[in-house]
């Protein structure tokens, strides 16, 4: 497109047409993953039970990983930068998982009751992220209801304040409105980062809400960091009013030390945990305040009564403390995180060089791209025109050339990505605006 003139509309055209192109070659490339798609199909709707890892024509059917790359089922090497949506912080670490499957070996599984493991992870991750208690689940999700719950409890309040485009597992989806698959809470929803709007509709609701829970930094809505003014705000409208403050910390724990909240310096009464926690293995968990988690408490009466066959499996237990404890140390954290605001800000330099409007987000070792030339301070800030025709073409361009990474535009490092795995990945990048850039620089100013 270089040196050529062209409208905005040809150019959402033009590339819809780079992107039947890029999905020729796909499909082309990947004949087993489309046959075990297809496969697949024949007994799960859609030939998956996940609905995040899906895209079309098919996704790729993944084989192994080790050591930050995956291999696919054509065999086909891919640097890992979707990192399991923040789950895989190990990136498939061998010497690790034979540490872990040996330990596990060792002690057995599905024991049916407490073992000391358990009670060795709940005391490092209370001492590293400074929770008085902590109880254990078995997923994000989990933990966000559990949460929810024990606010509602407590308070004896319903009601629950969360954002427009937020999520927090499957049961608490806000991405398009209220998810029709969302538990039945009473849930007022708020813009995020806007201050005098969400302050009004807590002095409005005060009577009815329980509890305010959001990500410090929305994860799947784009990677957008709260203001600390923001957080501040609603720690102070919670403290006042009796609401249980929850930072979901699903994704964010993994920012800092101690979470993102330690390192914006605002903190909530609950926080919720989950993904990498348990090691490569299933994991959730509600932190925070004795005089909440003490509601657990099963020799108090009245207490809360929580159950749940898999919150201590050992096997999670013991490799959520052998990953902690022995790899994601708070100095590997540092590092990691170190890592990726340079990478970052190395993204958003080539694209300002380039003069394409395509902006990186987020925090740390958690960044997404957004076809967006304005300032991002809630996910309607992305909605520009192109912005889908971006993603998609992005995600398999970045596939054809051997870069694992998400549909949503979402990038994750691991404790594998190497300074060589970025700058590979920067160069395909280059080349991706090289070649795509005018014709996203057109597109943005489209009309819908």
């Amino acid at each position: 497109m270089a040196g050529t003139s062209i409208l905005p509309n040809e150019s959402i055209e033009w590339l819809k047409a780079a992107i039947a192109r890029e999905e020729s070659s796909y499909a082309a490339a990947n004949p087993k993953s489309s046959k075990a798609y297809s496969a697949a199909c024949a007994y799960m709707p859609g030939g998956n039970t996940r609905a995040t890892v899906y895209y079309p024509p098919f996704p790729l059917a993944i084989e192994r990983g080790e050591n930050g790359k995956l291999y696919d089922a054509d065999g086909h090497e891919y640097l890992n930068f979707v990192g399991e949506y923040t789950a895989g912080v190990y990136g498939n670490d061998a010497s690790m998982l034979s540490t872990v499957l040996a330990a596990i070996g060792e002690h057995g599984t599905l024991l049916g009751g407490p073992t000391e493991h358990e009670a060795k992870l709940a005391e490092l991750i209370c001492k590293r992220w400074g929770y008085d208690k902590i109880r254990f689940c078995n997923t994000g999700t989990e933990s966000n209801l559990l949460a929810v719950g024990l606010a509602r409890n407590v308070t004896g309040k319903p009601g629950i304040l969360s954002f427009n485009h937020a999520y927090h597992g499957g049961a608490m989806v806000f991405m398009d409105g209220p998810g029709p698959l969302n538990a039945p809470f009473d849930v007022t929803l708020s813009d995020y980062n806007d201050i005098e709007g969400t302050k009004a509709i807590i002095e409005a609701n005060t009577d009815k809400l329980a509890a305010i829970i959001l990500e410090p930094m929305m994860g799947a809505g784009g990677c957008i960091p709260a203001d600390v003014e923001f957080l501040q705000m609603l720690r102070d409208m919670a403290s006042a009013h009796n609401i249980v403050l929850i930072f979901d910390e699903v994704m964010t724990s993994r920012l800092s030390p101690g979470g993102l909240q330690a390192r914006v310096g605002v903190k909530p009464d609950l926080t919720t945990m989950g993904k990498y926690l348990g090691g490569g293995f299933s994991f959730g968990a509600v932190g925070g305040r004795a005089e909440l988690m003490n509601r657990f408490d099963p020799s108090k009466p009245g207490a809360l009564s929580h159950g749940g066959t898999f919150n201590n499996n050992i096997a999670s237990m013991i490799a959520g403390y052998i990953g902690l404890s022995e790899y994601f140390t708070e100095e590997a954290c540092a590092e990691l995180n170190a890592r990726g605001d340079v990478m970052r800000e190395r993204l958003n330099d080539i694209a300002a060089a380039a003069g394409v409007p395509v902006q990186a987000t987020g925090v740390g070792s958690l960044i997404a791209l957004h076809l967006c030339a304005g300032k991002i301070r809630r996910p309607a800030d992305t909605n520009s025109p192109g912005s889908a025709e971006f993603k998609r073409l992005y995600l398999l361009y970045m596939l054809n050339r051997g870069f694992y990474v998400t549909a949503r535009g979402m990038l994750t490092l691991n404790l594998h990505t190497t300074e060589g795995f970025i700058d590979a990945y920067l160069k395909a990048y280059i080349a991706f605006l090289d070649e795509f850039g005018p014709a996203l620089t057109e597109a943005i100013s489209a009309t819908s």
